[in-house]
């Protein structure tokens, strides 16, 4: 493998790896996947109905932990999403 140079600016390495193939510089092969946890997520509205209730009893638990109820939501969302995913990761080996 060849040694990546080192770079005096952005706009220098953006215009080396234009005109180098990186297979030269990194071995693939040996690459892992890597979470980006800090980058926010793109997001999409969507319209969801509720019962009241549901709403009420949503709002007193998120005002509790001092949130608002809609990331009070997106993180039970994530928690249960985690749970299934999980569960059928399981199921599958």
């Amino acid at each position: 493998m060849k040694k990546i140079p080192e770079f005096a600016s952005e706009a220098e390495e953006q215009q080396f790896w234009e005109e180098n193939d990186s297979t030269d510089y990194v071995d693939w092969n040996r690459a892992k996947p890597v979470v980006l946890s800090n980058l926010r997520p793109s997001t999409k509205t969507i319209s969801l109905r509720l019962p009241e209730h549901m709403l009420e009893e949503l709002k007193l638990l998120a005002n509790k932990r001092d949130v608002p109820y809609q990331s009070l939501l997106k993180m039970y969302l994530a928690e249960r999403i985690a749970q299934e995913l999980q569960a059928s990761r399981k199921k599958a080996s």
